[in-house]
């Protein structure tokens, strides 16, 4: 099997970001210059005693940073790194997100983003200072990735939950329910306008982009599936990046495995399948704001009364 030392570039690039690690940082460490690593992270040659240093500064296997087999991350921000350069390179993306597919959201979605991830760090958590820097480090990442998308006009195909746009809905876009009865409502009008661009996009469907609505049982986990011209990965993850998101615990993986491959494109055949799409999975989404929009007034009526 040939070494393929631009993908360890990114590799490399991806997981140095994600240790938050500067250039010159890694570059004085290792004892090398800097435009060295430059040219590593570009794909030039790098020698294996210099891979193994590396990769021990970096906190991470020889074989992660080769991609022999799975790349595991439990830091997001390495993770969301090596997701944009996937999507950067790939001709088609298969995406299964909770409760929306972030990459089809909008730029207003985007912004308010940092705000529910900030709302799930507990006030009493001694690490939030550390869990707050991290939260701009991946959000500047989800940002470019969003931009990237739009730009490059990826062939996105994109499978959705019916229950979990239910419960986004009802809870609305919140990282805490202990807000204000005037911010819950508010959060579900958020919430509202994202489930309404969806059905607009199934029901416009523009080019590039194809949307389909599942109402049996989803996978527990998140995933998404890069098609390149030579190759294809899967990248399987716990992290959220909806209502209540998390990116501060879990495990997530990258793979071009031929098995999980295989396994995952059957997985995302058989729910495109079953999904309801077009025009009938905007009236679909709209059917369920209006059953789940008047039972969120009342709400906040009740409350506002106490």
């Amino acid at each position: 099997m040939a070494i393929n030392f631009i993908e360890i570039g990114e590799r490399l690039r991806a997981y140095r970001i994600g240790a938050g690690l500067s250039p010159e940082d890694v570059a004085q460490q290792l004892g090398i210059s800097r435009a060295a690593l430059y040219k590593y992270e570009k794909g030039g040659v790098i020698k294996l005693e210099t891979i193994e240093s590396l990769a021990q500064l970096l906190g991470v296997s020889v074989p992660s940073l080769l991609g022999v087999g799975v790349e595991y991350f439990d830091n997001p921000v390495a993770y969301y790194e090596r997701k944009r350069q996937l999507e950067l390179k790939a001709e088609q993306v298969i995406v299964y997100f909770e409760p929306l597919s972030f990459v089809l959201t909008s730029p207003h979605y985007v912004a308010h983003l940092r705000t529910m991830l900030i709302e799930t760090i507990p006030s009493s958590f001694t690490g939030r200072a550390a869990a707050l820097k991290q939260i701009d480090r991946v959000m500047a990442i989800l940002e470019e990735r969003h931009a990237q998308a739009t730009s490059r006009h990826t062939n996105i195909i994109s499978l959705v939950s019916a229950i979990q746009v239910q419960r986004v809905l009802r809870s609305g876009l919140v990282g805490t329910y202990n807000l204000s009865a005037k911010e819950l409502d508010e959060r579900r009008k958020r919430a509202r306008a994202e489930v309404e661009r969806m059905a607009a996009l199934m029901e416009n469907e523009p080019i590039g982009v194809q949307i389909g609505v599942v109402e049996d049982t989803m996978p527990n986990q998140t995933f998404q599936i890069f098609h390149e011209r030579e190759k294809t990965s899967v990248a399987v993850s716990p992290f959220r990046l909806g209502e209540f998101p998390n990116i501060r615990v879990g495990v997530a993986s990258i793979t071009a495995a031929p098995d999980a491959v295989m396994l995952y494109e059957k997985l995302a055949a058989d729910l495109w399948a079953r999904s309801i799409k077009g025009g009938s999975g905007a009236k679909f989404l709209r059917r369920l704001i209006a059953e789940s929009w008047p039972e969120g007034s009342r709400v906040t009526m009740q409350v506002s009364r106490k």
